[in-house]
């Protein structure tokens, strides 16, 4: 162990202690030095810095170290041959559900690597007050995959599900949420609250002012993932909007969900997209995608992105129910429907790397290529030819180009093999 006691390392938590066994980190390379792992010859496309071009990735001691056009085989240890291949910043999936055991829907984080090619995963609101301790315990701290999370306003989060956790509003406990964020301000985001009528019933804004309550006073900039799909009444679709804050997450914004009674009261009503909706855009509200197994609508996608409400975030929402439905949302192939869409390879990955690591505050360390940054890199195939994809009800559009993933690298480890997709992407 170079330059670390036993005492010493046993003073120190999970990456720190790796850490402290690889060496000084941040020491400058010599000339002679070698990496310990080169991406080779990839198309290399980073938002952060606007590169885009082929270029030779080398990652030494979990970070990378430099961004060339060619490094020298004399300095590479081991290497991953890019070729012909697209290479980003590990993907980030702002909405998607990674709590196995403690919420019903959960999905091990570690499991959508290869799926997925995200680094970085978000807990929505899987975990409420009363089991946020075990996720961040038992979960996060055993993952490869960097995970953080919304807490759910409801005590209970998912873990009742399909049982809705809001029906009662006393689950939706303020000073316990409250102190759950002030708590933990390094893992957590803010408050997840699901607004659908099929969740919370006749509460109304209720169960949203709760949230905002519980961010506000917790003595940090806490934010709000609100999700929306069929919400009470056409009116109450507008009030949510108006309460949102510049900076809140309104996810499965393109949502084409009915209500209870079998209206339709999402952002695009009558066809029109709400101009309560514009105005939260306006303001600074963030648009996510949450695909998910019923939460994304062509039709209303189409009416509200030439409308002014275009997405900032594309993520999955996926769990154990939506990973297996037609609409196929794992977080490359929901990128995909966006470039049938008529957003650029530039925007998709714009909005899956660079755009959710600012909205979590980690933008300067993850989603981006830059020397210093952790070695984190999803490698895919940009394959190009006809093809089709549903949404979530079962509305069909054609594209030119679809994203698979093939590899990703985690704090400079490959994880995995070489990845082909078993299921048949539509």
């Amino acid at each position: 162990m170079t330059g670390c006691s036993r005492r010493d390392f046993l003073s120190l938590t999970g990456s720190a202690a790796v850490a402290a066994m690889a060496g000084p980190a941040g020491a400058a390379m010599g000339p002679n030095d070698k990496f310990d792992l080169v991406i080779k010859g990839g198309d290399v496309l980073d938002p952060s810095q606007s590169l885009r071009g082929k270029r030779d990735i080398g990652i030494r001691w979990g970070v990378i170290e430099a961004i060339e056009n060619e490094i020298p085989a004399a300095r590479i240890s081991k290497s991953i041959d890019a070729s012909g291949k697209l290479v980003t910043p590990g993907l980030i999936d702002l909405h998607c559900h990674v709590y196995p055991y403690g919420s019903a829907i959960g999905i091990p984080a570690d499991e959508l690597v290869q799926l997925q090619g995200t680094t970085t995963v978000v807990s929505a609101g899987d975990a409420g007050v009363n089991n946020l301790a075990a996720l961040r315990r038992y979960i996060v701290a055993q993952s490869r995959a960097r995970i953080y999370a919304f807490v759910h306003i409801a005590n209970n989060g998912l873990s009742a599900f399909p049982v809705a956790e809001l029906y009662n509003i006393d689950n939706a406990q303020v000073e316990a949420c409250a102190m759950a964020l002030a708590e933990n301000p390094d893992f957590l985001i803010g408050v997840k609250v699901r607004m659908s009528e099929n969740v919370i019933y006749k509460h109304g804004l209720e169960p949203l002012k709760r949230g905002i309550q519980a961010c506000e006073m917790c003595g940090w900039p806490a934010k709000m993932m609100v999700h929306i799909g069929g919400v009470e009444t056409r009116e109450l679709m507008s009030e949510i909007l108006d309460l949102l804050r510049p900076g809140d997450v309104l996810t499965h914004a393109y949502s084409g969900a009915p209500n209870n009674a079998g209206a339709f009261t999402n952002i695009v009503q009558d066809g029109k997209l709400l101009p309560a909706a514009l105005a939260a855009k306006q303001r600074g509200v963030i648009f996510d995608v949450g695909h998910g197994g019923g939460s994304f609508d062509f039709t209303v996608a189409e009416v509200a992105i030439p409308g002014g409400c275009t997405p900032d975030t594309i993520s999955s929402d996926i769990h154990v129910f939506s990973g297996n439905s037609p609409g196929v949302p794992y977080l490359p192939n929901v990128m995909s429907k966006f470039m049938a869409m008529g957003f650029s390879l530039e925007q998709v990955v714009t909005m899956a790397t660079t755009a959710p690591a600012r909205i979590i505050n980690r933008a300067a360390k993850i989603g981006t290529l830059q020397v210093g940054a952790p070695g984190d890199l999803a490698i895919m195939d940009l394959v190009e030819g006809p093809v089709s994809f549903l949404d979530t009800r079962n509305n069909k559009r054609d594209g030119k180009a679809l994203l698979k993933p093939v590899q990703t690298v985690i704090n400079g480890v490959p994880f995995g093999r070489p990845y082909q997709a078993p299921f048949a992407v539509r």
